[in-house]
């Protein structure tokens, strides 16, 4: 996995990580369920990464 799309992984959970703690404390559940969303797109795309990285190997 490059350094680039570890980097971006992370901007996207943390991005999900704000937008879910905010949608949490205004009481925005559309807010709150973008951030959940964001946060699971970064999680699966570090896992896809995780995968093209072993068959590399």
């Amino acid at each position: 996995m490059s350094t680039g799309d570890k980097i971006e992984n992370i901007a996207d959970k943390a991005k999900g990580t704000v937008k879910e703690t905010t949608g949490k404390a205004v009481g925005n559940e559309r807010l709150e369920a973008e951030g959940k969303a964001d946060q699971a797109k970064g999680d699966l795309k570090q896992a896809g990464e995780h995968v093209k990285d072993a068959f590399k190997d």
